[in-house]
């Protein structure tokens, strides 16, 4: 009697859909899903991170455009005149290089690139090169000149 009872209720049970869980092939469909999602995501926040680095170069570029361009309508010509070149970096003993002369650039000691302003009586050039944005092996180069066009000779993001 308990035995018929027993096999009613499971009949009953499978009748109505009961506690079914869920079976291999559904949960390993979405593992695969939920891992796609991810990389596509992964890739793109990667991307993304690496065109917020670059703002710093865009930025200290621009600023010594900018004060370049003052100290062109002050003394006549760029600094420096002679043609020679001044390398700045986040070393602590590189850092203020470009902060301590006439143009007055401060690279912060947590800057990601390194910096090179090399001018001569009537134009200048100023390059931000950094390596290691992300994990490929491709340098970030930016440049700016007397023309205060920002150019990217080599761009670590891919498009």
């Amino acid at each position: 009697m308990m035995e018929i009872r027993r096999l009613r209720l499971l009949k009953r049970k499978r009748e109505s859909g009961g506690n079914r869980g869920f079976t291999l092939v559904e949960l390993m469909v979405v593992i695969v899903i939920v891992g796609i999602l991810a990389t596509l995501a992964v890739s793109r926040y990667m991307a993304m991170a690496t065109k917020a680095k670059q703002a710093e170069a865009k930025g200290i570029l621009k600023q010594i455009y900018v004060l370049e361009s003052a100290y062109f309508q002050e003394y006549g010509n760029y600094w420096p005149s002679d043609g020679s070149s001044i390398t700045a970096d986040s070393s602590e003993t590189n850092c203020n290089n470009l902060s301590m002369l006439s143009v007055r650039v401060e690279i912060m000691h947590s800057a990601r690139y390194s910096y090179s302003v090399t001018g001569l009586q009537n134009s200048f050039v100023a390059i931000a090169t950094a390596t290691g944005l992300d994990d490929d092996p491709t340098n970030d180069v930016w440049r700016i000149d007397n023309t205060g066009v920002l150019l990217c000779s080599t761009d670590d993001v891919p498009n």
